[in-house]
């Protein structure tokens, strides 16, 4: 075992500190059944919470397995040392005011790189940083309450606040939770070394992970294949999202992508699911802890309500889930367990007649979902235990397993709200492999969200570099930095003398575009001119535009589809690739996909079917269509134009790219591009 596996399965846990947050490290160890030693270690205090203590890090046994550090910032230097010089493996560092301090306090980073190089090669969790818990071992560092059980098996969830884990330990919804961790500020252990640690446990079945920032896209990546391998999904629910993409816009790329544009291209390129909020995020992972690496948005909805079954058509098409239609094997069948009074649909009312026959109801559920490919969801809501009698409620579990035995179909059981899904019957549904949905919205979100769940090869995603020293190129610059990559242009001359423009526009041939230099939004600040027929237009327009130098160029007349292709990097992620409607209506249509670079030819085509304007490529209404080919060659090009240039690029925009029936022309482009940052 590394020292990250010898801190989350110890067999000695030492806690430094007598406050109360240690005292409830203590506490907790001893109600989870920890099995190891427990060290207090306080320099007055002989016992705490019954355990007695020693009066310092050295006079303990030997080097702990894990170790929480429950004092000052500057005390837990200290106390990493000494951890450190007798061999301990891990610590939990809880004190604050480190690098998340540096705002207010200019010492903090400073701090935090002595705090590592006190640990050494000790691992250190944290600082800023609650701990974890351990519940298939019993053991855990951890000074507060949690609402989590020991279990055999079952999820595990990293976050990047402790509030965030701590809320998720008291969810009532089933979900078997095996462990669970802050990482704080990751000074040493990431949260991708974290749950990589982890995922290697054979009893963890997906992983969940609380995402404020990614530090290493790379580091990730690899976080992402291993799981891949050990056939585990991964479930992100990303917050704070960041404006890096557009913290120094001069392209409309950045500002049409949005500002988590990287976050989701990479998600969407490692086949991770993510979320939006903590309730598809818990009924999600309940999903995969099911279901594994099935996903499936098909879904065949059972319940005896017309009221039920409504709901469930309406909020399935807003969630994106399929209802397949019923076969005519399945209508055969349903009708002979029905009668003739049930409309047999998809979803399906299958009235009260047969409610509290439970054979019955088993053969129903049989008729329906066998030979299906769907999810069988059935829409089964409680009764109050308090108040009412739901033994009628609970004699239909064995008919549900039954069905799901004997069919062999994904079945889950869906409450119309979260209150009638009481947490005993969702435990019992989960060991008998069937899944408790609490909510129809939460299901039907999730359902959908986990379809998108897909294993990946290595991808060799483009890290991030910054540049130093960026500048903005001239369009005529920008476009013979483009030339060099067998992108297609028009032609133009640039011309800072008024008497040649005339000679020029001649050369280049009628009708011509005039544009004025030294402004990154030239349509904005009136300085384009197209389809210029003549001299006296071109002088017309000369005399109207403010600037020292001008482009001529041919006007491409014959546009059939004009699009918009960026390149913005975003810090964090890498470089995001952006194709969307372009010229007048990027903003308007607000019609975009976004990648992380690299991509593929096969990528690119699929982006551009996903386009709402895809329907143009295709001869819509018996127009000429674009030449895709050379569409995607455009592209690819000015993908191997940024990774030519990997360091340098802050921001690449064509906008627009001309598509004609034979060609992919770039009529205007902008480059941001700097020095390596080496």
């Amino acid at each position: 075992m590394n020292r990250i596996e010898r801190m989350l399965y110890p067999e000695s846990i030492a806690i430094i500190g007598g406050g109360v947050w240690c005292e409830n490290v203590i506490d907790q160890c001893q109600k989870i059944g920890f099995e190891g030693h427990i060290w207090p270690v306080h320099p007055t205090r002989p016992k705490i919470k019954g355990v007695p203590c020693f009066l310092s890090v050295e006079a303990l046994p030997n080097g702990p397995d894990a170790s929480f550090i429950g004092v000052n910032r500057f005390a837990t230097i200290k106390v990493i040392q000494s951890l450190n010089k007798i061999g301990a493996q891990g610590a939990v560092c809880f004190a604050s005011g480190f690098s998340e301090a540096i705002s207010e306090d200019a010492q903090s980073a400073d701090l935090q790189d002595q705090l590592l190089i006190a640990a050494g090669e000790m691992a250190v969790l944290g600082p800023n940083c609650y701990g974890f818990i351990n519940y298939l071992e019993g053991s855990l560092l951890w000074p507060d309450q949690h609402g989590g059980d020991r279990v055999s098996n079952g999820v595990a969830i990293i976050t990047q606040s402790s509030n965030i884990a701590i809320n998720l330990t008291m969810q009532k919804r089933g979900l078997p939770l095996a462990f669970i961790s802050s990482v704080g500020n990751q000074a040493q252990i990431s949260l991708a070394e974290m749950a990589t640690t982890i995922l290697n446990d054979s009893r963890i079945t997906a992983l969940g992970l609380h995402i404020e920032g990614i530090n290493d896209v790379s580091e990730f990546e690899k976080m992402v294949l291993i799981a891949n391998k050990l056939e585990k999904p991964i479930i992100v629910l990303k917050v704070g999202t960041s404006d890096q993409a557009r913290a120094a816009t001069v392209s409309h790329t950045a500002s049409i992508a949005g500002s988590d544009a990287g976050s989701r291209a990479l998600f969407s390129r490692l086949g991770v699911v993510k979320v939006e909020n903590l309730t598809t995020f818990i009924e999600t992972l309940k999903l995969a802890h099911i279901v594994g690496e099935r996903p499936n948005k098909n879904i065949l909805s059972m319940s005896c309500s017309g009221g039920e079954a409504s709901l469930m058509a309406d909020i399935g098409q807003t969630a994106g889930v399929n209802f397949p239609s019923l076969s005519k094997e399945q209508r055969q069948r349903l009708r002979s367990t029905l009668g003739k009074m049930v409309k047999l649909a998809n979803p399906l009312d299958y009235h009260t007649y047969i409610w509290g026959n439970w054979e019955a109801m088993a053969q129903t559920f049989c008729a329906a979902l066998s030979g299906s490919n769907c999810i069988g969801l059935l829409v089964l809501d409680f009764p109050r235990d308090d108040r009412c009698n739901p033994q009628m409620w609970l004699d239909v579990i064995p008919s549900i397993v039954s069905a799901k035995n004997k069919t062999g179909c994904q079945v889950g059981v869906v409450a119309s709200i979260s209150d009638t899904m009481p947490e005993f019957i969702a435990k019992e549904f989960i060991l008998n492999g069937i899944i408790p949905f609490g909510g129809m919205e939460s299901a039907l979100e999730s359902i959908s969200r986990f379809s998108s769940y897909k294993k990946i090869c290595s991808n060799n995603i483009l890290p991030p570099k910054k540049p130093i020293n960026t500048k903005i190129l001239s369009e005529a610059l920008a476009k013979e930095m483009l030339r060099k990559f067998d992108v297609k242009l028009p032609n133009f001359q640039t011309v800072s003398q008024f008497c040649d423009i005339i000679k020029i526009a001649k050369e280049i041939g009628y009708p011509v575009v005039l544009k004025g230099e030294g402004s990154a939004h030239k349509t904005e600040a009136g300085l384009v001119a197209l389809n210029l027929q003549n001299e006296s237009e071109v002088l017309d327009a000369v005399n109207e535009m403010q600037s020292k130098t001008f482009l001529i160029e041919e006007m491409i007349d014959d546009s059939l589809i004009e699009l918009l292709i960026g390149v913005v990097l975003d810090e964090a992620h890498g470089y995001v690739l952006t194709i969307a409607s372009g010229g007048k209506l990027t903003e308007i249509l607000d019609d975009k996909i976004s990648m992380l670079i690299p991509v593929s030819d096969k990528d690119i085509k699929a982006s551009l079917e996903a386009l709402r304007i895809w329907p143009l490529f295709l001869g819509y209404r018996g127009l000429p269509t674009p030449n895709l080919v050379n569409i995607i060659k455009a592209i690819k090009n000015i993908q191997n134009f940024t990774i030519s240039n990997h360091g340098k690029i802050s921001e690449v925009e064509i906008n627009p790219l001309i598509c004609t029936h034979t060609d992919a022309i770039v009529a205007d482009a902008l480059i941001k591009i700097g020095e390596k940052n080496d």
